[in-house]
């Protein structure tokens, strides 16, 4: 009974970090690329976003709430989950290993984003252009940033890949083999968008 509810446990994990953050994910960095067409551009697209009905319901229910659960989990697999990565070094087990890295990782920069953001607006200042061209006029904090970026993106894409194989939507080898291609253009084309707004804030 125990191994059911874990089992279940990880599905839920899995489907989480898919549906719905996998599209917060693409629907944040999509909002962010407007900044590479100036800062009207982005505030219109961030102000769109913030005039949503009830959008603190919607965050907390859409993004929050599974957030902790996947971050929870995520955390916990990764401190105890064993990897063959001494014997064996398959990329495989490169994937593994570095899905419980960047999870990590994600999970820190995540939170201190929150915390430069969401957070201050809650406390009354505006989420826009101008806020995040001052967290990026400090180097360490475009550096911080691109890390987090490539991390989070790294792990969605491969968590892609985990979800295409849990759920049992790719089975063969062969399938396994085409999403690791596909998985792997995810990460680049979503690095550059990402990578592009943060650039545009400098």
């Amino acid at each position: 009974m125990a191994g059911e509810r874990e089992f279940a446990y990880r599905r839920l994990h899995s489907l989480l970090g898919v549906l719905p953050l996998g599209l917060f994910l693409l629907e944040h960095l999509i909002v962010n690329h407007f900044a590479t067409g100036g800062a009207e551009s982005f505030n219109k697209a961030a102000g769109f976003m913030e005039s949503l009905p009830f959008v603190y319901v919607l965050e907390i229910l859409i993004i929050f709430l599974p957030l902790l659960y996947h971050s929870i989990l995520g955390i916990y697999i990764a401190f105890t989950a064993s990897s063959n990565l001494t014997r064996y070094g398959y990329f495989r087990n490169w994937m593994f290993m570095l899905q419980r890295f960047t999870g990590v990782l994600t999970f820190i920069y995540i939170v201190w984003h929150i915390y430069q953001t969401r957070f201050q607006a809650a406390m009354g200042a505006e989420v826009n252009y101008d806020m995040m061209a001052n967290i990026f006029h400090n180097p360490f904090m475009v550096a911080f940033y691109v890390v987090g970026l490539v991390s989070t993106v790294f792990h969605f894409s491969n968590g892609l890949w985990s979800f295409l194989v849990t759920w049992g939507i790719t089975v063969s080898p062969r399938s396994q083999a085409i999403s690791t291609y596909v998985t792997g253009i995810v990460f680049v084309v979503l690095s550059y968008i990402g990578i592009s707004a943060i650039v545009a804030f400098v």
